[in-house]
């Protein structure tokens, strides 16, 4: 890391110059740069690169100790759909990720990044990036929530720390996940939910008929005591309805830790009881085993060294519904106390998962085989210093990006990165439905084509500030964010603002009127992807669902173990598109088709169709385990041999309450393809 002594030097020297050439000055005692960037996230440490790159000055304002946001934090699993669709820095991230896990066999041949990784590596990464561009960091500084923004029109000036420090900058970037920066230089944003009339989605708001994925089981009782709503409710249930469909709202979607945990014994750290722990924050989990879920709840994904990414999974799990609505505003102190309950509520999650009899044997002794690594986080005992802030403020600029960006409905027409994975919404709130039972709301999974991401949704309204750029905290609808949120954009866009922010210097304006032909000149001289010229989902081998008989499942429905690729290259497929398994990682990964029977559809027998795209590469004997009204079928399923029709007809099967399909990777010898499962009543 370059010293900050020899910094203040070159700025010394290098300010009359300023001045002279620009009109530019700092303000008086404040420490000065051509950028500030505040929050040392990934899309943070990608800006900080490029303005070096670009022979500017620079400082990373970060108020915690760690350099990477999640991607530091344990997301090791990398989440983005489509990772051709990633270039420029973030991309070299990811092939210095597979640099440093380069031993044979480790990595693809073809492939020339690796997008999962132990946490420890990612932040080396980050520091090394640090030190070799000469960037200096400020750790554990934050804004000053009351003065924090100097402005002079709609100019920032400098901001304000809460130690006193006073930096000046020309160009400030926001890479924070919170937006403080934003917000408190008057940019406009938005809270939680918009109605789906606001940019005429179909996504966004209450999403009550959307609740099928992770889901809580049928008939969990939601009162501390069973049947008596005169006892109260449970912790983590609300009170009143979920809301009108599609009406906007100011929940936001859940946030959790995720967990690097290890099986190796002699890298564990002990799984301790919280000290402040209340069995009663997890009885909804202890009912909702008891009610027949037998699955365990989360979604461990591995890494290299024997370690787990892991996720939420199913209808009780890591994420910490309902808990989070007061933290994008909050203060610190609020903030602070958000993060320590959701702490507290994973660690008491695992323990409970662990230790309580009522927890299924099996899942007992599964979470007992894991714990949290002794080589990662090493100063908060193995848990992560990240909370996974999936979603707080986003900014409202002369440009929103909406599910009809995402869609392929409307393309902007100025492209400073793409986005590529699912329309992504995790649980909301849970509330109690008219039948009386608990029940999760807003999970929702529709996959996207890459697509590309306007200039104008990264920078703020010209009438509110002039030298700003947002490349997390963006504008976007909230499931438009839920697609775009992903670590490898963040830096994409952090990439594509710090070179907008130095070309603004140059040319002496506005960051509104960057000369947009310069600045994708050079983002592609950079290797950012602008374009994306691949297969897409808007194919006319789509088969629309809706017009397909019985009951279907897609896969945006489906429970998901591990990490399967996305594809639309052979049709006909259901919707927008099938997944596979990469011919890779068998026996890991398996979705879960659950169809709930109507009272007048249970009882009745029906074909079970399974849909895809059968090809030479695919393999001839994928297990298929169909739970039915008289117990369980175990069929193999041969995706080599080609059909008339794109789908297989699995059997005839009675079904009482619920039909169960679930297709599994387990000794195949060939592609695992799935797309959606059909239930046509048998005449």
């Amino acid at each position: 890391m370059l010293n900050r002594s020899a910094i203040r030097l070159s700025l010394s020297l290098l300010l009359p110059s300023l001045v002279l050439l620009t009109g530019w000055s700092a303000a008086s005692g404040a420490e000065a740069y051509d950028v500030v960037v505040y929050g040392g996230t990934s899309g943070g440490v990608a800006a900080a690169v490029q303005v070096r790159r670009m022979g500017k000055t620079v400082l990373i304002i970060e108020p915690g100790k760690h350099l990477g946001g999640l991607t530091s934090g344990g997301l090791g699993a990398t989440d983005i759909g489509n990772k051709a669709a990633i270039g420029g820095i973030s991309r070299e991230f990811y092939q210095a990720i597979r640099k440093h896990y380069s031993a044979p066999g480790k990595t693809p041949a073809a492939e020339d990044a690796m997008w999962t990784f132990e946490p420890h590596v990612a932040e080396a990464i980050y520091r090394r990036w640090v030190e070799e561009n000469g960037i200096e960091v400020l750790e554990q500084e934050r804004l000053d929530l009351k003065n924090g923004v100097k402005k002079e029109g709609k100019k920032i000036t400098s901001i304000r720390l809460e130690s006193g420090k006073e930096i000046t900058g020309r160009q400030f970037i926001d890479a924070t996940y919170e937006g403080d920066l934003m917000a408190l230089a008057g940019v406009s944003y938005h809270v939680g939910r918009e109605a789906n009339s606001v940019y005429n989605e179909t996504l966004n708001g209450v999403q009550t008929k959307n609740a099928r994925s992770h889901q809580m089981m049928r008939g969990v009782d939601p009162y501390v005591k069973k049947g008596d709503k005169s006892s109260g409710l449970l912790p983590g249930v609300h009170a009143g309805p979920p809301g009108e469909e599609g009406s906007g709202d100011k929940r936001v979607q859940a946030y959790n830790f995720r967990l690097c945990f290890t099986d190796v014994k002699e890298n564990q750290l002990p799984v301790e009881k919280p000290a402040k722990y209340d069995e009663a924050r997890y009885e909804l989990l202890l009912r909702n085993f008891e009610a027949g879920e037998t699955r365990n709840p989360w979604n461990p994904i591995g890494m290299p060294n024997r370690k787990t990414d892991t996720n939420n999974n199913f209808g009780f799990s890591t994420d910490n519904i309902g808990m989070n609505y007061d933290y994008p505003e909050g203060d610190y102190a609020t903030r602070d106390a958000i993060f320590a309950e959701h702490l507290a509520y994973v660690q008491g999650l695992v323990w409970t998962l662990r230790n309580n009899q009522r927890v299924p044997e099996k899942v007992r002794a599964h979470f007992n085989a894991w714990g949290p690594c002794k080589d990662e986080f090493v100063e908060t005992k193995g848990w992560s210093h990240q909370m996974y802030v999936r979603e707080a403020r986003r900014m409202i600029s002369s440009y929103v990006m909406n599910q009809n960006d995402c869609q392929g409905r409307r393309i902007c027409q100025d492209p400073v990165g793409l986005g590529a994975y699912n329309m992504d919404s995790h649980n909301v709130q849970r509330y109690v439905n008219k039948d009386g039972f608990a029940v999760n709301e807003g999970d929702i999974q529709v996959g996207v084509s890459p697509y590309a991401v306007s200039y104008l949704s990264i920078v703020p309204k010209a009438e509110e500030c002039t030298n700003l750029f947002v490349p997390v905290c963006l504008s976007a609808s909230h499931i438009a964010y839920g697609s775009i949120r992903m670590e490898p954009v963040f830096m994409v866009l952090g990439q594509s603002s710090a070179t907008a922010a130095c070309l603004a210097i140059d040319a002496k304006c506005n960051v509104q009127d960057v000369d947009f032909a310069k600045l994708k000149e050079r983002l592609l001289a950079d290797k950012q992807v602008l374009e994306w010229t691949g297969p897409t989902r808007k194919s006319a081998d789509s088969i629309d669902p809706a017009k397909l008989d019985g009951i279907v499942i897609e896969n945006e429905q489906a429970e998901k173990r591990g990490e399967w690729g996305e594809s639309v290259s052979v049709g006909p497929f259901v919707g927008s598109g099938y997944l596979h398994d990469g011919n890779e990682a068998k026996g890991k990964l398996s979705l879960t088709y659950r169809a709930k029977l109507k009272p007048e559809q249970q009882g009745k027998t029906y074909v079970v169709r399974a849909y895809f795209t059968p090809n030479q590469n695919r393999a001839t004997n994928v297990p298929v385990a169909i739970e039915h009204q008289d117990g369980k079928a175990e069929v193999k399923w041969n995706q080599r041999k080609a059909v008339e029709k794109p789908f297989s007809e699995l059997g005839k099967f009675t079904f009482a309450e619920e039909a169960v399909v679930v297709i599994s990777t387990e000794g195949t010898d060939g592609y695992v393809v799935a797309d959606a499962v059909q239930l046509v009543p048998a005449e």
